[in-house]
């Protein structure tokens, strides 16, 4: 009897196999460009501790270009000076508000300032004293923008939730005109740096108005619609652009051509909340010049540098925190951006200290202790003739600019060297027609060009009838190149007629020839038609 034994059941055979590790890749840095090398110059500096958002921050219009903050129920005056040395307390403080204070300006002259609240108050200080001179109360809901002009001592400008904007005689504490036309918050303003006349306002309705205080009914001159709520607008140098923010973009505006908007950056996330004009150094051919940019920033915590010659983003900074305010100073050597929670970044450049940094104790009511000035360098010092290369010119200096190489292209080298047929053949193979056509002109006025062609050979013969065929048709090369065609067939005729592919060469110029001349005649015979009408239309 057979036995059953039950199956034992087949043993398993597991293998592992190695995964190789993915390995984290390298993070790749983009060579810096010549300004964002520039704007990384600026060494930063954190001023903490400011309680609460900063909502205006503004630059005195002379030397030592204090700032001011604006924050909480306080206004805080900051040196530039003392931020190359680590010092981030503020200079002074004004703190007689009664509500937050909303905006901040500098007269002209640097000598007052004038601040605004959400009270509806605006008060105008001397910055040496920090004594309240005058009290202008006029706005029956809270201020959100005060501004002084640029070219005007006597006045000044604010608006705010009541979407009125008033023009105030400051010695008499009276309002001189109240120009209506928004129909929501007026948040910001700017005057123009030509006339004293002219400033534009922004508003929560969208719009932006230019007005003149020298029209009669009041009425803005001009309107733009930036098709969000406008945050902030300023007047670019020339007086003839304007720059608005709103939304999570920043358009520029052709006031001499009617209003045109010229260009829309929307390269932030977020809404944009303040923008200023900055400065940036350029070199070119070893002479420096300022250039002007269009600094923003936003909620996104993004600062972006706009080239607004060129249209485009050449420099971006990002920040731990949303950014409400932004300011630059007027001998670009600073740079202060305000957040939304009570911190300022400074960023100071640096190099050589401005002159008038002596005076620096004396604008704020302290005297301070000038530094000796280092000796000046004369012909008559022996170390006058050691400088370095890296040594800048003083005023009596005699510039002796080095000409800047220009480099050849290949067939002008060869021309250089007499080299006429090589010259001809490397200017063919580049296949741009005018270099071509000036190499051509050339050899006809060295009188050797049918010399040249006598000695092509056969593959640079056909690079020749190429280049024939499809230009010299052309009306603006016709006349020198329908007479060479008319001489290479008549002195290479034997060549051509041995090769089958110049041959094919002189088929694509006959058909080239042809066609143009079919287009002549039907030109022609429009002329014929168009001729009786217009001798016919000139009589009448």
């Amino acid at each position: 009897m057979a036995e059953i034994r039950a199956e034992e059941p087949a043993s398993t055979i597991s293998k592992t196999f190695l995964i190789k590790p993915k390995l984290k890749s390298k993070p790749r840095s983009l060579p810096q460009t010549p300004e964002s090398k520039y704007w990384s110059s600026f060494k930063s500096t954190k001023i903490p501790n400011l309680v609460s958002s900063i909502s205006s921050l503004s630059f005195s219009p002379s030397p030592p270009h204090l700032f001011a903050a604006a924050y909480s129920a306080s206004v805080s005056l900051f040196s530039p000076l003392s931020l190359s040395d680590g010092d981030v307390s503020p200079s002074s403080t004004i703190s007689s508000f009664s509500d937050v204070v909303s905006s901040i300006s500098f007269r002209n002259d640097g000598l007052l300032l004038a601040a605004s609240d959400l009270s509806g108050l605006i008060k105008v200080f001397d910055v040496k004293t920090r004594t309240p001179l005058r009290r202008l109360r006029s706005h029956t809901r809270p201020v959100r923008f005060v501004k002084y002009p640029v070219l005007d001592k006597l006045h000044l400008l604010s608006g705010g939730d009541d979407a009125v904007v008033k023009f105030w005689d400051v010695a008499g504490e009276s309002v001189v005109l109240d120009l209506m036309g928004h129909k929501d918050y007026v948040r910001c303003s700017d005057c123009s740096p030509v006339s004293p006349d002219l400033f534009v306002t922004g508003s929560y309705d969208h719009t932006v108005k230019v007005w003149d205080v020298r029209v009669e009914n009041s009425r803005s001159v001009l309107e733009v619609n930036h098709g969000k709520p406008v945050e902030d607008v300023i007047y670019l140098p020339s007086g003839g652009l304007i720059a608005t923010a709103g939304g999570n973009s920043v358009k520029i505006w052709d006031l001499i051509g009617g209003g045109r908007m010229v260009y829309s950056m929307e390269s932030h996330n977020k809404t944009v909340t303040s923008i200023c004009v900055g400065r940036v150094r350029k070199e070119n051919d070893g002479a420096e010049s300022m250039e002007d940019r269009i600094l923003s920033v936003g909620l996104d915590g993004y600062m972006k540098v706009f080239d607004f010659g060129n249209m485009k983003v050449t420099h971006s900074m990002r920040f731990p925190a949303p950014l409400m305010s932004v300011s630059f100073s007027p001998d670009c050597r600073t740079r202060v951006i305000g957040t939304s929670n009570g911190i300022i970044f400074a960023g100071r450049r640096k190099g050589k200290e401005n002159v008038e940094s002596g005076r620096v104790g004396n604008v704020l009511g302290f005297e301070s202790i000038s530094e000796p000035e280092r000796r000046v360098l004369r012909p008559t010092y022996f170390r006058y003739f050691h400088r370095g290369q890296s040594e800048k010119p003083t005023e009596g200096d005699y510039l002796v600019m080095r000409n800047k190489k220009i480099k050849l292209a290949e067939h002008d080298k060869l021309l250089k060297k007499f080299r006429h047929k090589d010259a001809l053949v490397s200017v063919l193979s580049r296949k741009n027609r005018e270099n071509v056509v000036a190499v051509m002109e050339e050899l006809v006025a060295r009188k050797k060009l049918l010399k040249c062609v006598s000695n092509l050979d056969s593959d640079e013969l056909g690079l020749l009838l190429t280049f024939l065929s499809k230009n010299a048709t052309m009306p603006r090369y016709s006349s020198l190149l329908m007479g060479l065609t008319k001489k290479v067939i008549e002195m290479r005729v034997e060549d051509i007629r041995n090769s089958d592919a110049l041959k094919g060469h002189i088929r694509n110029l006959k058909r080239s020839i042809e066609e143009e001349l079919r287009i002549q005649h039907s030109l022609q015979e429009i002329q014929g038609i168009i001729s009786p009408l217009l001798r016919i239309a000139g009589r009448r």
